[in-house]
């Protein structure tokens, strides 16, 4: 991380010790990603003030050189032109223009949420034989539902992983456009109904963080809130040893009472769901006697196709398909 962004983080920060150990997750995340998406903030930050302030001094200078009590200001009522000033007011916003996009179009591919993980931290590369942990996300009305498809368990409002091991997550909506969103781990990507988004993170710390819905889906959102609990492998292994030990079965029945609306849903624990529930919630087809909309868009390809070989043959073929077409009639199509 560049000393300056360094410096400015903490400038920033410095106020906070007052508040009695308060943390803004924007400006000192505990997830690798997160971080990342800071230094872009910080440094997009640095590189406009490079403009913005010296326009506001100068904004103060010329306002007070030239008032109307300064007998002393030049004033040239013949002044028009200065190639020297229309050089320094083009050139200055076309160079931070550049720079900025340049920072930005690197920063939003490196941080690409689609991209699996190279890093597990700054000078950590992950290693190849390194397993994601993989987490189903779907957002109920108004609370979250995980499914840990590796460890067949499946939670409600209470997320958990292990620190320093990449995170894959694989999202969608039972029923309302919701925006997945735990600042200390990265930036938010959205569910929505019947179509699945993916995020690739990491959390570095231990500690418990604050996830939440960044978009109003009703008047529930508000309270559409879970815990992220950062934790080391072992507490991690005891964490889901705790969720395995519980009696709840995540079934059809039981999906369809928790996805009635709710305010202030608790954590729940679920030791077994049913493998292909996240599967069919993305597919909207979780109730019984639904058609998948995967199936349905198969069939409508299968359909499509043979409409397609339908109008590449010949219309004599389609009349009597059972009989040879004559060399010289196809000739004559």
């Amino acid at each position: 991380m560049p000393m300056t962004v360094k410096r400015l983080r903490g400038l920033l920060l410095s106020p906070l010790a007052l508040l009695g150990g308060c943390h803004l997750a924007l400006l000192d995340p505990s997830g690798d990603i997160a971080r990342q998406q800071s230094d872009v903030m910080i440094v997009t930050t640095l590189i406009i003030a490079l403009i913005v302030v010296p326009v506001l001094v100068a904004i103060g200078v010329i306002a007070w050189r030239y008032r109307a009590s300064n007998k002393k200001a030049v004033y040239d009522a013949e002044w028009d032109h200065s190639p020297q000033l229309e050089l320094v007011v083009w050139a200055a916003p076309l160079l931070i223009i550049i720079a900025i996009g340049a920072i930005s179009w690197i920063g939003t591919h490196q941080l690409d949420p689609y991209r699996p993980l190279d890093r597990v931290a700054k000078g950590q590369p992950v290693a190849a034989d390194t397993q994601p942990l993989e987490v189903d996300v779907v957002s109920l009305r108004w609370k979250w539902l995980f499914f840990y498809p590796q460890y067949g368990v499946a939670t409600v409002n209470q997320l958990a992983a292990p620190v320093d091991v990449p995170i894959r997550f694989k999202l969608t909506s039972d029923a309302m456009m919701d925006a997945f969103s735990v600042p200390d781990l990265a930036g938010m990507i959205y569910t929505m109904p019947g179509m699945q988004t993916v995020l690739h993170a990491v959390i570095n710390k231990p500690g418990q963080y604050q996830g939440f819905s960044a978009n109003y889906s009703g008047s529930g959102f508000t309270d559409m809130r879970f815990s992220f609990d950062g934790m080391s492998q072992r507490d991690f292994d005891d964490w889901i040893a705790k969720v395995r030990a519980g009696s709840g079965d995540l079934d059809r029945k039981a999906y369809d009472q928790l996805r009635q609306p709710e305010r202030n849903a608790p954590v729940q624990y679920y030791a077994r769901f049913e493998p292909d529930l996240y599967t069919r919630i993305l597919n909207r087809c979780a109730d019984p006697g639904q058609e998948c909309e995967d199936h349905m868009m198969s069939a409508g390809d299968a359909m499509q196709g043979m409409h397609d070989a339908s109008m590449h043959t010949s219309p004599g073929a389609l009349v009597d398909a059972g009989k040879p077409v004559p060399a010289q009639a196809a000739e004559a199509h």
